[in-house]
């Protein structure tokens, strides 16, 4: 399979997904992880929206780095590192235009106060599927 062929396999693995775990470290140095629901870009960034009381928010704001799990059944899953910022402005309209319209039943958390909204841009990405072959893929994102 072509690096080509094997990029639009992972795209469309993750974008078939409905939720991720995302784990964030605090500023204690102890790891987190949660459910989240996403949207992913063309260019392979997740774009995902919590609020300020939450401990994810608060850790992003002391450290950027990210993983998360895509897939959580059927022996595929795709391991994905990154790191996060905050949107505001003309970033944060185009990106919850983004995640309404691959999440349109998310919609009623639109407009509700202390909601923030990240980007992850991919660092690492690895795909595994343990069925028989098992086949990995892996990329790095400068």
């Amino acid at each position: 399979m072509t690096k080509t062929e094997q990029k639009k396999l992972v795209f469309d693995f993750i974008r078939k997904q409905t939720i991720a775990t995302l784990a964030t470290v605090s500023p204690e140095t102890k790891s987190e992880a949660a459910v989240i629901s996403f949207a992913i870009t063309d260019d392979f960034e997740i774009i995902f929206q919590t609020f300020t009381s939450y401990r994810k928010y608060r850790n992003l704001q002391s450290n950027a780095s990210v993983a998360m799990v895509f897939g959580h059944d059927k022996k595929i899953t795709v391991q994905y590192e990154g790191l996060a910022r905050e949107l505001h402005g003309p970033d944060l309209a185009q990106g919850k235009k983004m995640y309404f319209e691959q999440n349109p039943s998310n919609l009623k958390w639109d407009e509700i106060p202390n909601a923030a909204w990240f980007r992850v841009s991919p660092k690492w990405i690895r795909y595994l599927d343990n069925t028989e072959p098992r086949t990995i893929y892996e990329m790095t994102f400068p």
